[in-house]
């Protein structure tokens, strides 16, 4: 049997690959059979009429996401390098905001949509996701939220800190003590963009005795204060020279380390929660640092986080711990070009770089602006794109992570800003193209918007993958298949950072210690035109991607409906037995 076992390996690997893949493609010739019924003699019988017909394929301008996985495989015989947006241009979901006509002055400072709950039927209550992820929401605030849900945030104070993990890293920023309307240029005498700060490390032990030893600083200041006569007050902040230390993106993602603190976050809402089913983050398959996870900061006051938007657009759940409070401004996604406008007014990258809003700037520019205090206890939900910056206004610490609901608002501005990072040469920390493809495969989506959006993200991708492997092919290029493990990262350009799904190309970095790089197809024949020393790995089978795209359909609520009442009704009977 063993050799029988060997025989058959080697008749398969005789087996050429081009001919197995064309039959996957669908394009060989049918013998089409038509059964005909003929009457005779009171006698029914059946002649057989046989018809060869030759699949014609659909032009690929022609296809659309109502065409199945095979007639896009069909279409795909460009010759070309192939670029297509993964947007689908006919379809936006933003809302429309009138910029031309020119706002009030004391309508550019409009008030922030604050939500009191008073029980935790409120907190779960299917009108607050719909509140805080409605597109013309650019923030909310949720007060006394921790109250209502019981959240014990002393989980999260300073001393708890300590005593769980003492030697904790901790990112350091050393800044310059400022009022939080106000941004001084190093030299005190006019108002700037540029916010930059100087980094280190230390441990939270070690923060942990500088924030007391600034409060006690504090207080003995105060105290002195109240001891002197007043003296007359200066006209700008150019005498305030006070260096402060901001200790930030303090990585709680160990559940060994960290497991009564995380365990506490599984009370918030399932919208809100660092980890859910409806939450794209949660399909990437592997951690973001401060994206999927929880990210700690331990401020005193004026510590800042300059202004910005979140990775890829997300949405982001911050908490404020206490004592102390903060000091917030947020501006409607709507008004991001226009902020990029003025960072580069400014000479500083809107993207990369450190900016702090001269107030006066973003009402010049009729860009309004929502500005509140965040207190212990309360929730800020900054939805998808809004640009924000924070300073603390006491000693306090926050927590914070994103979430990605699975919504059209949500997935469209995802998509735009993995496109916009692509142009700026700017890493997507989110890899939208893989997670794309995961919440097809896992999710039933219900809404039309969205399931068009992916549909279409999923139609681009495999036309890209598809046209790719063809011209790979044509050119005598040997496409190796590996595929993916458990928890193994997405893939980026070592050159560009642009994600790279599916098709990689590799080279080795160091033969002897077996490194090896992942790079695009445009940065390595850049090196390499004729991909000379380049390794070509496959990560999916293109069935298998068919298979996913095919399956991926519009779900009725119905649907879900049913399936809740089969559940309920095969859980009452199990009771009953």
């Amino acid at each position: 049997s063993e050799d029988r076992q060997k025989g058959g390996e080697k008749a398969t690997s005789k087996v050429d690959p081009l001919k197995l893949k064309a039959l996957s493609m669908g394009l060989s010739k049918e013998l089409k059979i038509l059964l005909i019924k003929v009457e005779s003699g009171g006698r029914q019988t059946f002649n057989i009429s046989e018809v060869e017909e030759q699949r014609i394929p659909i032009p690929l301008s022609k296809i659309s996401i109502t065409n199945t996985a095979a007639e896009v495989i069909r279409a795909c015989s460009v010759k070309r390098q192939f670029r297509e947006s993964y947007l689908l241009p006919a379809l936006s979901v933003k809302p429309n905001i009138a910029v031309e006509i020119p706002i009030p002055r004391d309508k550019l400072n409009p008030p922030t949509p604050s939500i009191y709950l008073e029980s935790k039927r409120d907190a779960f209550s299917p009108v607050l996701l719909q509140f805080c992820t409605n597109p013309k929401n650019a923030v909310t605030v949720i007060r006394g939220l921790a109250g209502s849900l019981r959240l014990n945030l002393g989980l999260f104070s300073t001393k708890s800190l300590v005593e769980a993990n003492s030697d904790h890293a901790v990112e350091v920023r050393t800044q310059v003590q400022q009022p939080a309307d106000e941004n001084w240029d190093p030299s005190g005498s006019t108002q700037t963009w540029p916010c930059e700060s100087s980094r280190s490390h230390t441990t939270i032990a070690k923060y942990a005795q500088y924030q007391a030893s600034s409060f006690q600083e504090s207080l003995e200041e105060e105290k002195d204060s109240e001891n002197e006569e007043e003296g007359e007050q200066t006209s700008n902040s150019s005498a305030s020279t006070k260096i402060i230390k901001f200790g930030t993106n303090i990585d709680l993602s160990d559940p060994k380390r960290w497991k009564p603190q995380l365990q506490e976050l599984l009370k918030l809402p399932a919208f809100m929660r660092v980890e859910s089913s409806n939450n794209m983050l949660s399909h990437v398959g592997h951690t973001i640092l401060g994206m999927n996870t929880v990210q700690l900061y331990m401020k005193v006051p004026g510590s800042r986080t300059p202004g910005h938007q979140e990775n890829n657009n997300f949405c982001s759940v911050n908490i404020n711990i206490g004592p102390g409070d903060c000091e917030w401004f947020a501006v409607h996604e709507h008004y991001w070009e226009s902020i990029n406008n003025l960072c580069e007014k400014h000479g500083v990258d809107y993207l990369t770089g450190s900016w702090w809003p001269v107030l006066e700037d973003l009402y010049s520019s009729n860009i309004p602006v929502y500005r509140f205090i965040q207190r212990p206890g309360d929730l800020v939900w900054i939805n998808a794109g809004t640009v924000h910056w924070v300073q603390a206004v006491g000693w306090c610490n926050n927590i914070a992570w994103n979430v990605g609901p699975l919504n059209s608002y949500q997935y469209q501005l995802a998509l735009e800003r993995f496109e916009w990072n692509e142009v700026k040469k700017v890493k997507s920390i989110v890899p939208m193209i893989h997670v794309s493809w995961n919440v097809a495969r896992t999710i039933k989506i219900t809404d039309q918007d969205t399931f068009k959006m992916i549909k279409h993200c999923l139609l681009q991708s495999i036309k890209h993958i598809q046209i790719l492997r063809d011209q790979l092919v044509a050119a005598g290029k040997k496409i190796c298949y590996q595929s993916r493990v458990k928890d193994e990262p997405a893939y980026y350009c070592n050159e560009c950072d642009v994600e790279v799904f599916n098709l990689l190309f590799v080279t080795s970095e160091n033969s002897s210690k077996k490194t090896y790089v992942v790079h695009c197809e445009d940065c390595v024949r850049a090196k390499s035109p004729s991909l000379t020393g380049v390794v070509v790995l496959e990560q999916y089978r293109i069935e298998e991607l068919m298979k996913i795209y095919d399956s991926f359909v519009l779900v009725s609520m119905t649907y879900f409906i049913l399936f809740f009442l089969h559940f309920v009704f095969c859980h009452t009977v199990s009771d009953h037995q």
